[in-house]
């Protein structure tokens, strides 16, 4: 057993040691990177919403190490099935007991060292269940969206099938939309939307609901008019 299950796995008590919260850097390489990070963490916030025990987190420090502080990475996006609901600062994997299910980076090619060698052998270790990278303007990743899942030696590369990548954890897909990584429910066999998308439906809804009340005032009116004439 490697010396980061052992951490995980055991129930370590909190120390005086300090684990921060921020490093004060930027969320994302470019505002394309910060834009595509709170999308997608906000279209699976969507997503999950009706399931109970789940939480998602975006830029948030991860611990696996209740003794050492710089044993630490900050995942873009993250998906946690199985735990209690409620806000978090920081990931501690021996206070929650287990490491995220999926992790998503938006990479680039400051971070290419890290999130191709460094993350995924960490992550790896912590049994996270698969892990996906999306190179929004394509400095380095060839394709610019690639996953791998856990298996019994370690990573392995998902097959793009269809154009997607499927993502057995979530029960989705992902693809590349207008060159922004985008969400695919094949069980509804649309696009899950985005809080752009579900914003304007909502008006659009409203819209309607508003035009459909009108016309019906309208019909009324002219009702209330025949009967006047009539008598």
């Amino acid at each position: 057993m490697t010396s980061l299950e052992l951490t995980l796995e055991a129930a370590a008590p909190e120390t005086a040691l300090e684990f921060p919260e921020s490093d004060g850097q930027p969320m994302g390489e470019t505002g394309i990177h910060v834009k595509q990070i709170m999308e997608l963490a906000a279209t699976l916030i969507n997503f999950l919403r009706e399931q109970a025990n789940v939480y998602i987190g975006a830029n948030m420090f991860m611990y696996w190490d209740a003794t050492d502080p710089t044993e630490v990475v900050a995942p873009d996006v993250f998906v946690v099935f199985d735990i209690a609901p409620g806000e978090r600062r920081t990931w501690k994997t021996w206070v929650e007991g287990k490491a995220p299910d999926v992790i998503f980076e938006i990479t680039s090619k400051k971070t290419r060292r890290e999130d191709t060698r460094i993350k995924p052998a960490i992550y790896a270790e912590l049994k996270v269940q698969e892990y996906f990278r999306f190179d929004p303007e394509g400095d380095y990743l060839k394709p610019p969206l690639q996953g791998q899942r856990l298996g019994r030696q370690g990573y392995a590369d998902i097959p793009v099938k269809d154009d997607a990548l499927s993502s057995e954890v979530l029960g989705l897909e992902l693809r590349l939309r207008d060159a922004r990584l985008r969400l695919f429910d094949p069980r509804t066999n649309a696009y899950l939307p985005t809080p752009v998308e579900d914003h304007l439906r909502a008006l659009e809804a409203e819209a309607r609901v508003q035009a459909a009340e009108a016309e019906a005032a309208r019909l009324r009116a002219e009702l209330e008019k025949l009967r006047g004439a009539k008598k």
